[in-house]
């Protein structure tokens, strides 16, 4: 049996960092909202203090949360991802 020797394509390291930033991203939001949820959420329910009619734990850990991670996100892919070719030969852009 032949063992192929093949290139790795260039933009499937780029596909892998920018993969491993989207898992950072995930488990950071995991971590935020599981924190403000269950570590102010774990208090009886008659000490809640309220944000604008809601549980503090809910208002850190559901609103605030989506608004970080919005900034997040909207930041990775502005300055950290790339735009790649879909085609082999590298050649992007419009189709004639």
């Amino acid at each position: 049996m032949k063992k192929s020797i093949h290139k790795k394509d260039p933009r499937f390291k780029i596909a892998e960092k920018e993969a491993w930033i989207g898992i950072g991203l995930v488990l950071f939001n995991f971590i935020w909202w599981y924190g403000f949820a269950y570590g102010l959420g774990s208090e009886p329910a008659d000490e809640y203090t309220f944000i604008m009619g809601v549980p503090a734990w809910f208002f850190w850990s559901c609103v605030a949360g989506f608004v970080v991670m919005v900034i997040l996100v909207s930041a990775a892919v502005k300055f950290l991802f790339k735009e790649v070719p879909f085609e082999e030969n590298g050649e992007g852009g419009e189709s004639e």
